[in-house]
């Protein structure tokens, strides 16, 4: 039987609360011309441990910077952060959610926004969870969808009971993608991947991304599985299926087209 340490206990509980909540940013990218308007989503705030939710600015070269928080009760805005943009910004409150507002977007607003509040853990301990982010794009450059093909990984030799799916995007702009995988077997309904029943590597270069599904080998019989890819443009899905001869046929199909922030804690 392991024994922990009450203080490793006390990590390791923490971090498990940390893990399992998460505030939702579904916009991956926006791409806006200089002096469109833009705005940036949260949700789940409910998961929040205080009444403030708080949005960072992230610029490549540059740390997190907090932008404003917003009370998730009242939906009164501070924005007493000294940001130097922060004139820029506005934010409302949504049913267990919030949204970040840029009226008229500027070239200095090209950036990734992060939304951010805290939750108390073990011993009431304070924690801050966060939003995927989104990406924004100023620029004149359209929206491109991404093209996606699914292929065998390296061969369709079966090694040590796995085998391997490569679903590849590229040709896209913004070049930001996020990859998911389904499976679905003869005549049952399509359904999620089970991570425990393989396991995904991304990569990531200039034009293009890849997703690798290392699978353990089935043996229950034939599946169909599905590579999606979420883009600013539209979800793209590439399927193929595995039968007794391999990797057989590939087509593609697309679907609808920390710093001040604890001052409230």
């Amino acid at each position: 039987m392991l024994l922990l340490p009450a203080a490793a206990l006390c990590c390791l509980c923490s971090g498990l609360v940390a893990m399992a909540a998460q505030l939702i940013q579904d916009d991956l990218t926006l791409t806006r011309r200089v002096g469109e308007s833009a705005s940036f989503s949260c949700r789940q705030t409910d998961k929040c441990g205080s009444n403030y939710v708080y949005w960072y600015q992230k610029k490549e070269t540059e740390t997190f910077r907090v932008i404003l928080d917003i009370n998730r009760s009242d939906g009164n805005i501070d924005s007493d952060y000294n940001h130097p943009q922060k004139d820029d910004f506005s934010a409302v409150k949504k049913q267990n959610g919030c949204e970040l507002k840029i009226k008229e977007v500027k070239l200095q607003h090209s950036a990734s926004y992060y939304c951010s509040c805290g939750i108390s853990g073990f011993h009431r301990n304070w924690f801050f969870i966060f939003g995927s982010g989104t990406k924004l794009y100023v620029t004149d450059e359209q929206v491109v969808k991404p093209m996606v093909s699914v292929y065998p990984a390296a061969s369709t030799v079966h090694l040590e009971g796995k085998s391997s799916l490569l679903c590849l995007a590229s040709a896209m702009f913004p070049p930001l993608v996020r990859f998911s995988w389904k499976r679905q077997k003869e005549d049952e309904r399509l359904e999620d991947v089970d991570p425990a029943e393989g396991e995904q590597l991304e990569i990531r270069e200039p034009g293009r991304s890849a997703s690798i599904w290392l699978i353990h080998q089935q043996q229950d019989g034939t599946y169909k599985y599905s590579c999606y890819v979420q883009h600013e443009g539209g979800t793209v899905e590439a399927q193929t299926q595995q039968g007794d001869e391999g990797w057989m046929t590939v087509f593609s199909t697309d679907s609808a087209s920390c710093g001040d922030a604890g001052k409230h804690l």
